[in-house]
C-alpha cells in the first residue's frame, strides 16, 4: 500500500480472511480480501485487481476500516425518494378509506385505486398513479380486497324478509 497511508493492524491477514468467508455481504467480504492482501504486502493495485475492485475502491475501504474497523466494509444505506404523500396526508387517506365513500359527494360507491387517485388529486392537489395509490395503501397496512358494494337506497326490512320467505310469489 501507499507508504503514507497505514493498515489498521486490528485484525490480521488471516484473520480478516476468516472474517470475509462468514460475512453474508459480498461486497464487504471483497473489501476484506482486497485489505488482506495488502496486508501480505501485494501492491494496492494488485490487491484491489484479485478482489475484484479498482486501487481507489480499496484506498476508501482502508480509510473506512481504520475508522470503523469491519463494519466499515459494508456498503452505506443508499438514500431514498421521500414520500410523494406526507404521513398528515396518509394517514387522511387511510381514514377516508375506512369511513368509506359517501356516493353523493365522492361519485362512487366504493373505493377503488382510480377513485382514489382522483379523490388525492382533488384534496391535495397531487397527480398520482392508480398503482402508486395500490402501494401507499399497501405500505399503510390495508389490504387490496374491499367490501362488497351496497346501493344507498336499500330497504333492509325488505331484505330481511326476502331472506326469511324468499321470493314472493305473484
Amino acid at each position: 500500500m501507499n507508504p503514507g497511508l497505514k493498515i489498521s493492524e486490528k485484525l490480521t491477514a488471516s484473520e480478516l480472511r476468516a472474517w470475509a468467508r462468514h460475512c453474508r455481504s459480498g461486497r464487504a467480504a471483497a473489501r476484506a480480501y482486497a485489505i488482506a492482501n495488502a496486508l501480505d504486502g501485494l501492491s494496492r493495485a494488485e490487491a484491489a485487481r484479485l478482489a475484484g475492485m479498482e486501487r481507489q475502491a480499496l484506498r476508501d475501504a482502508v480509510v473506512r476500516y481504520n475508522v470503523e474497523g469491519v463494519d466499515g466494509l459494508f456498503d452505506r444505506p443508499k438514500g431514498h425518494r421521500p414520500e410523494w404523500l406526507t404521513e398528515a396526508e396518509q394517514a387522511a387517506l387511510a381514514a377516508v378509506v375506512f369511513k368509506g365513500p359517501k356516493p353523493e359527494t365522492d361519485g362512487v360507491c366504493t373505493w377503488t385505486c382510480e377513485a382514489l387517485a382522483i379523490w388525492i388529486s382533488e384534496r391535495f392537489g397531487k397527480t398520482i398513479y392508480p398503482d402508486s395509490v395500490g402501494r401507499v395503501l399497501r405500505r399503510n397496512g390495508l389490504s387490496h380486497q374491499k367490501a362488497r358494494p351496497f346501493h344507498p337506497k336499500t330497504d333492509p326490512k325488505a331484505q330481511e324478509r326476502f331472506q326469511k320467505k324468499g321470493c314472493a310469489t305473484l
